[in-house]
Formats: C-alpha cells, sequence, structure tokens
C-alpha cells in the first residue's frame, strides 16, 4: 500500500540518501541527474503515489478563491450557489480555504471590468465566474491565463475560454426537455406563451438563450402549428408594472393557457396568476427558489426544472481544490442534471446531494 512506502524505503532502493529522494518528491533544487533518474526509477517500480492530502496539510499554507456574480436579490438562485460554495470551504476548513464573493450588474458592462479588476487585483489563487457576454469575459480569462490563475466557469459554457472546468446544465438539451414536459400537457393548445425579462433586446444570460433555442427547436419539430407569444418583463421594475403588462396579455389573448420562462423568475407569472384567481394558465419555470416552490405547491406553476445551484457552487470551489491544493486533474465539463419537479415531489427534492 501507498502509505506504508516510507521515504527511508525509496532510498535504500534508490541507492541514495533519504535528504535526496526528499528533494526529489518536493521538487526541490540541488538533485543530481543521475540521483534524479535513480529515485524517479524506485518510484516507478515501488508504485509510489504521493499523499497529496498529507502534503498539501504539511504545507499548511492558505488559499483564497474568488467567485464573481450578478448582484442579486435574496431568495434568488444565486444564494443558493453563494451557499454551497461557503459549504465546500467549510468541508475543505482543514486546508485554509476561503472564498470572497463579488458582484456585478447585469447589462452594466463598466460594473463586470471594476468587479474583474477588483478580484485581480488581489492576486487570488483561483476564481470561478458567471460571465459576462464573451469578449468582456475574454478580456478578463485573458489576463488569468497570463497569471496562471485557473478559473472555472459556471451557469454558462464558454469552451473558446478555455477555463480548468465547467458546471451547469447544457441548456440546449434542458430547453429542448422543457418543451417535451411542456407540452405533454398543453397538447392541445393553440398558443403558448414565454416570459422573458429583458434589457436593451438581451436576455440576462447566454444560458437563457441556448434554453430557447432548444425549446424552439423541438416545438418546431412536434408543434409548428403552435403559436408562440413572446412577453417582456422589463428587469427592475415594480410589481405594479408587471402586472399591468401580465394583464393586458392575457386579457388581448385568452386562449393561452400554458406558459414558460427560462429564468428564475416563474414566480412573477404565478404570483399573478393567483393573484387575478387565474386557475385555467400555469407557467412552467426554472430553478428551485422559494417563491417558485410556493407557487408550485399552489397550482400555479405546473413544473419547475432544477439544476441544483447549491451542488454547482460546492463543486466549483472543489474543482479548485483538486486541481489546486491536490494538484490533481479535474473533469473539463461537467453538466448538471436536468430534473423536473411538481407539487407531487417537490418536498422531496434534495438540494445538497450529499
Amino acid at each position: 500500500m501507498t502509505d506504508k512506502i516510507r521515504i527511508k524505503d525509496i532510498a535504500e532502493r534508490a541507492g541514495v540518501s533519504v535528504g535526496t529522494v526528499d528533494r526529489v518528491l518536493h521538487k526541490r533544487p540541488n538533485v543530481s541527474s543521475t540521483a534524479l533518474e535513480k529515485v524517479e526509477k524506485a518510484l516507478q517500480e515501488m508504485n509510489y503515489q504521493p499523499n497529496m492530502y498529507a502534503s498539501a496539510l504539511a504545507y499548511n499554507r492558505s488559499y483564497t478563491f474568488y467567485l464573481i456574480m450578478p448582484k442579486h436579490a435574496s431568495e434568488a438562485y444565486w444564494e443558493e450557489i453563494e451557499e454551497g460554495a461557503l459549504k465546500a470551504c467549510e468541508v475543505r476548513r482543514d486546508f485554509h480555504i476561503d472564498v470572497k464573493m463579488l458582484y456585478y450588474k447585469r447589462f452594466q458592462d463598466n460594473t463586470f471590468v471594476k468587479t474583474v479588476q477588483q478580484c485581480l487585483a488581489q492576486n487570488p489563487d483561483g476564481v470561478i465566474i458567471v460571465p459576462a457576454q464573451l469578449e468582456l469575459t475574454r478580456s478578463f480569462t485573458d489576463q488569468l491565463h497570463e497569471r496562471n490563475i485557473p478559473f472555472v466557469m459556471l451557469d454558462s459554457y464558454m469552451p473558446d475560454l478555455k477555463p480548468l472546468s465547467f458546471y451547469g446544465q447544457d441548456s440546449f438539451c434542458s430547453g429542448y426537455f422543457a418543451a417535451k414536459m411542456l407540452m405533454l400537457i398543453a397538447s392541445g393548445s393553440t398558443e403558448i406563451m414565454i416570459m422573458k425579462q429583458m434589457k436593451d433586446g438581451k436576455v440576462a444570460s447566454k444560458q437563457q438563450d441556448n434554453r430557447e433555442v432548444g425549446f424552439r427547436h423541438y416545438m418546431h419539430d412536434h408543434f409548428p402549428s403552435i403559436v408562440i407569444h413572446e412577453v417582456n418583463l422589463p428587469l427592475e421594475e415594480q410589481r405594479e408594472k408587471y402586472d399591468e403588462i401580465l394583464e393586458t396579455f392575457f386579457t388581448q389573448h385568452p386562449k393561452v393557457r400554458h406558459c414558460i420562462t427560462f429564468c428564475s423568475k416563474a414566480h412573477i407569472v404565478g404570483e399573478f396568476l393567483l393573484r387575478t384567481n387565474r386557475r385555467a394558465i400555469q407557467i412552467m419555470g426554472y430553478d428551485m427558489v422559494q417563491k417558485n416552490a410556493d407557487c408550485l405547491r399552489q397550482g400555479s406553476i405546473s413544473f419547475l426544472i432544477a439544476q441544483h445551484a447549491y451542488m454547482q457552487g460546492y463543486y466549483c470551489i472543489e474543482a479548485l481544490f483538486r486541481a489546486i491544493v491536490l494538484k490533481k486533474e479535474v473533469k473539463p465539463v461537467n453538466y448538471m442534471p436536468i430534473e423536473i419537479l411538481n407539487k407531487e415531489n417537490v418536498d422531496f427534492y434534495q438540494r445538497t446531494m450529499i
């Protein structure tokens, strides 16, 4: 067994001193090529695998990771990610792991630039980033590559930026799946509605765009005659404004009985339907946030697609820990489960998976 192989055993097999073996194992200088060759041969013959946990603990240094994400309200999808990241640090507390949160405002490029510069100024050991638009994010990740700072991408996958790893759903497949599930209960419909939250004609993330692409692919292939309406509930408006927009839409489109949104705000429509007693209309959405779950239990949301935000935060920290502290390889692409919740199973949803 690896844990029974002592430095003394390696030294005897290689015919060198214990000090030489120690220098080789810890990649210290002042080892001759002849001695290095002897030690490496002995390690191979003995099938020696270093105990990286013990080595990391013995090193006794601290690590600070930065999590860069959109600014958000309470009870949001992003809160789950924060909690998961903090839990991972707690689990690895013996290794002195810490995570600091930094926030930028969606659709405000200057706040993203300011936030990432603040991160770089602290010389982090690793970074987790929820990306903004591609080229803006690239300007940051290029600097991380130049400094050899590993980074993990969360929520939206941008492979061109060459992250250490990615955690999130396969957004195209998720949207395709959402359409399939929705049409199990809406197959007799002639019209459906997509609710969006946009600014300047853009949704908040590439992930939401890709979900819609997957959704429309399914609808085009299987229900091409169904009319798809879009309703935009502008970001950062008051509830009264949303109510006015939704009241106008449902009054003008009495045939709409089913709606979908690709963000975590299905509850905006769900709560409106409950307040206005429109029991015949339902919405389908994403993410097991509390307000969505409440609407699900009361029947104004038909389904939620969960993507384990808590575990995404946890796994991102774990990936940086394994790569930076333990010097181990990590899987580059990690798709989260696509799980569907309704009022019958929502109370059994396992938030943590650990």
